[in-house]
């Protein structure tokens, strides 16, 4: 007759804290103590920087997209070998002169293939505006483009974890943490602000010799506009073509190179049908000059020896270093359809953020400390195991928020505030329920078993509709309720495994010792 002997089943929730012990420890030691390794960002409130409140000139973006559909227009009829006997953009819409009647069909052919145009014909005479539809979408359009490439251009700037929200209808209500000098302060508002609307122009060489004696209305009735060049220059201008060669758009790619004389310059990279304008322009133009303009301002406008081809040039104008790193970002992470000014502006020090860490730190100590008294001395043992358990989910929340380079914000702390208080009301349903088995004459361990079941669906239930409504907060909220939703989603999700799974693990290690003992006062704090 065999005999059979039977082994305790494997405790694989106390395996599951250990390791959640080892990660949470291990993670929070370089945001603790400073060491190398992935660490917590603190955000604008906590360490310093600098608060502007962005205006998007909306009404300029309607200027440049008839800037641009002109230019587009243009190129459309050049390739159709249309002449014209004008074409002008104005503010409020674009002026399209024909020399023959015969090609009014294509013109049509041609302005068919933009969206929100209201065409107004007279013969050979094009009027072209936007409908107020078209024209209200530009705008909405001018301000999501802003975010997106603020955003974009502080990224690759290198700033941690900056915050860029809309405000109303047209603002940007940007954060930049970390930044504290005035050197530093100037840099990013000039990187944030910059519009980088690169233009490549042809200079009118049959009237620029006048351009010092010419009024901008007499440019405008030929089809001109006047620039300046760039600081540098002194007062030095040249007339050009209102209706430029091709627009910034095209850019695929700038990069920091040196020239012959080691001096720093941008060069850029078109993509393929900017590159055939570009070419195409510049072989049929030899010996005539061609301007970059950026922003408004002249560069460089050199004379064409030879067909451009291959789609790249370059943009000098006695850059630094900086500078000229400024530039690339701005040009890769595309031009601003709209100008930005600075409506508001407020610097945070870092003194204020050290108080507000100190504030945070003392509400958190303090709460923590009353939290774990008040356990220790109601539950004994038990009280001192979900304690061990709290601390436990303290480290798992910094371990996950350095891991994911989270940013922790005042709102943030507020919410590990929270967590302690929901990590310890788990631990309170818990224990609650297992003294009232143990009250109903359970075994210690059954009371146990009985304890966890009874009190998890509590706990689940609870714990899942708090974590819906941080996934909420977090998808539609802004920066600080961004930072509050980070922090109490990670502690629901680390209080489940340490007050759950961590202390039944802990309490299945010990209960061959639990089970022997008859101080029920000791380890759960009840007399019997």
């Amino acid at each position: 007759m065999k005999t059979y002997s039977l082994k305790p089943a494997p405790n694989y929730k106390i395996l599951v804290f250990c390791i959640a012990v080892i990660f949470g420890i291990g993670f929070s030691i370089p945001s603790l103590f400073q060491t190398k390794g992935p660490k917590i960002s603190l955000g604008l409130d906590l360490q310093g920087g600098l608060n502007l409140l962005l205006g998007v000139k909306t009404d300029e973006a309607i200027k440049a997209y008839y800037s641009s559909l002109s230019a587009s227009i243009n190129f459309e009829l050049k390739q159709k070998k249309i002449l014209l006997d004008y074409l002008h953009s104005r503010d409020n819409g674009i002026d399209i002169g024909l020399l023959d009647s015969a090609d009014a069909k294509t013109l049509d052919g041609i302005l068919k293939k933009f969206q929100g145009l209201k065409i107004d014909r007279q013969g050979v005479v094009y009027h072209i505006s936007l409908t107020p539809e078209e024209i209200a979408n530009i705008k909405k359009n001018a301000v999501d483009q802003a975010v997106a490439t603020i955003r974009n251009r502080l990224d690759q700037f290198g700033l941690s974890e900056p915050s860029i929200t809309q405000q109303g209808v047209d603002n940007i209500l940007v954060g930049l943490p970390g930044i504290k000098s005035v050197e530093e302060e100037n840099r990013a508002r000039n990187l944030i602000s910059k519009s980088a609307h690169l233009q490549m122009m042809a200079v009118d060489e049959d009237r620029n010799h006048r351009v010092d004696n010419m009024s901008e209305l007499e440019a405008q009735k030929y089809g001109d506009i006047i620039l300046p060049y760039i600081d540098g220059y002194g007062d030095v201008k040249i007339l050009l073509k209102a209706v430029p060669i091709l627009d910034g758009d095209r850019i695929t790619d700038a990069r920091v190179v040196y020239d012959e004389s080691h001096q720093p310059v941008v060069s850029f990279t078109l993509d393929s049908q900017g590159a055939k304008i570009f070419g195409d322009f510049s072989g049929s133009n030899i010996g005539k000059r061609m301007a970059i303009v950026l922003d408004g301002k002249v560069y460089s406008a050199p004379v064409i020896r030879q067909r451009i081809g291959g789609g790249s040039g370059q943009i000098s104008g006695g850059f630094t270093k900086e500078q000229a790193s400024d530039l690339a970002i701005t040009l890769r992470s595309g031009a601003l359809s709209a100008p930005l000014e600075v409506l508001e502006k407020r610097s945070v020090g870092p003194s204020l953020g050290a108080d507000s860490i100190k504030s945070s730190i003392i509400a958190l100590t303090s709460g923590f400390i009353l939290v774990v008294g008040f356990m220790i001395m109601y539950y004994s043992m038990a009280g001192v195991i979900a304690s061990f358990a709290l601390v436990i989910n303290l480290f798992l929340i910094i371990a996950i928020m350095a891991i994911f380079g989270a940013t922790l914000t005042l709102p943030g702390m507020a919410g590990i505030v929270l967590t302690v208080g929901v990590a310890v009301d788990a631990n309170i349903i818990i224990n609650e329920r297992i003294r009232e088995a143990l009250k109903a004459g359970e075994s210690i361990e059954r009371s146990i078993q009985l304890g966890y079941i009874n009190a998890s669906r509590a706990i689940f239930d609870s714990n899942i509709t708090s974590l819906i409504a941080s996934v909420l907060l977090y998808a539609y909220g802004t920066g600080a309720i961004k930072g509050f939703a980070i922090t109490t989603g990670i502690g629901i999700i680390a209080s489940i495994i340490t007050a759950i799974i961590g202390t039944h693990g802990f309490y299945n290690l010990i209960m061959p010792h639990l089970s022997k003992s008859k101080s029920l006062n000791f380890w759960f704090g009840i007399k019997k």
